[in-house]
């Protein structure tokens, strides 16, 4: 299928439904008519079979969003009267280029029979129409720049806070000596295969065609004639560079950041790549964490755990809290102080996650030890281990 055929098929009246349907009402017309004029219900009957392709290409088109918004840009700029191709493929006025050129496959060889040939595509139609006029004024189109890998390591509080950390990065830029033209004079050629685009587009089947990096000018769209010695002709040179890098708050070890256009330049007025900090947290040596939350063990006496009371614990970068231990609290129960934990993206704070230990003096002498003595002859009856025999017997 030509690329005018393409555009000036309507697909909308081929499954008869409006130009709004919605997908449901697409595939319910594309079921029926398959039905009726599927071959398997009409041997030997021609007209039938050319209205089922039809009718399958049609379907091919408009049950794929993203095909069906490429097909409606066409025929809404061209296909109603915007654009008509004149005698030899030339459109009306004194453009002087045809429907094939339009589509990125003008000079790539087979890019032209299939709406695949959009593949570099469309959005080139709406970018860059008006930027070819006669033979040998294509324009060489923006290039992004690449992106950048990067590591960083964060003590925990700068984790939790967030940190500025200088990064210093090494990637290709564009070469100084030739200004980023590959070419030492200055002055590169459009890349004949390619037509500038740094594509070359390949077929796949199904009346599409994919896109590939040209292979002669290695996607750049430009090929230098007189090589720059200092980046061989590809525009691009190695280079490092120190910047300021902010750390949101909140990260975690083992996290990716990626940060939009803080990578490499782009080349003829391209965006720049994007930043991929890798995230390394050292551990606290007091503080844990545990998703949003952060986490600390505070030890207890046996008094405190036992006759309850209150007990101050520390925060990380602010000031204690004081925690009320009720009457009889075990060791390893877990309490919570709200708002003192982790970072959340939305700028809310986690909870601190106290767990309580209690601590058993390593020597008990005097009054102390004498006190004990008395408990334990005051709770002599008690076995706090009868529960876990009578469990294990009933196991």
């Amino acid at each position: 299928m030509s690329t005018k055929d393409f555009i000036e098929k309507d697909y909308y009246k081929v499954l008869g439904v409006p130009k709004d349907a919605t997908e449901a009402e697409i595939k319910k017309a594309y079921r029926k008519l398959a039905r009726e004029f599927h071959p398997d219900a009409n041997k030997g009957n021609a007209k039938a079979e050319e209205r089922f392709k039809e009718i399958s290409e049609a379907h091919d088109i408009l049950g794929d969003p993203k095909k069906r918004k490429e097909y409606d840009d066409a025929r809404s700029l061209f296909g109603n009267g915007g654009y008509r191709p004149g005698p030899g493929g030339a459109g009306g006025g004194n453009f002087n280029f045809d429907l094939g050129d339009l589509f990125g496959g003008g000079a790539q060889g087979g890019g032209t029979g299939a709406p695949g040939g959009f593949g570099g595509g469309i959005g080139d139609v709406f970018g860059g129409l008006f930027n070819r006029g006669g033979a040998g004024t294509t324009r060489t189109q923006p290039r992004r720049g690449q992106d950048i890998e990067s590591e960083v390591t964060l003590s925990f509080t700068e984790a939790i806070e967030g940190a500025t950390v200088p990064l210093r990065m090494s990637s290709q830029q564009p070469c100084k000596a030739c200004s980023g033209t590959g070419d030492k004079n200055g002055t590169p050629r459009v890349c004949p295969t390619c037509v500038g685009t740094g594509q070359v587009a390949r077929g796949s089947g199904g009346g599409f065609s994919l896109t590939d990096p040209c292979p002669d000018c290695k996607g750049r769209g430009l090929i230098a004639e007189h090589p720059c010695a200092e980046c061989k002709g590809s525009g691009r040179a190695k280079s490092s560079r120190t910047m300021q890098v902010r750390i949101p708050a909140g990260v975690t070890d083992g996290q990716r950041i990626r940060l939009r256009g803080k990578g490499a330049p782009g080349e003829r007025g391209g965006p720049s790549g994007d930043l991929y900090v890798m995230v390394h947290v050292d551990t606290h040596p007091v503080f844990g964490r545990k998703d949003d939350n952060l986490t600390v063990t505070v030890p207890v006496t046996f008094a405190e755990a036992a006759l309850g009371g209150e007990v101050r614990v520390p925060t990380l970068g602010g000031p204690p809290v004081t925690l009320k231990l009720p009457p009889g609290t075990p060791n390893g129960r877990t309490m919570r102080a709200r708002g003192k934990g982790a970072f959340r993206k939305d700028g809310t704070r986690g909870d601190l996650l106290v767990t309580v230990e209690v601590s058993v003096p390593k020597d008990v002498t005097g009054n102390a030890r004498d006190a004990l003595e008395a408990y334990r002859e005051a709770t002599a009856g008690e076995d706090p281990r009868a529960e876990l025999f009578q469990a294990a017997k009933g196991a």
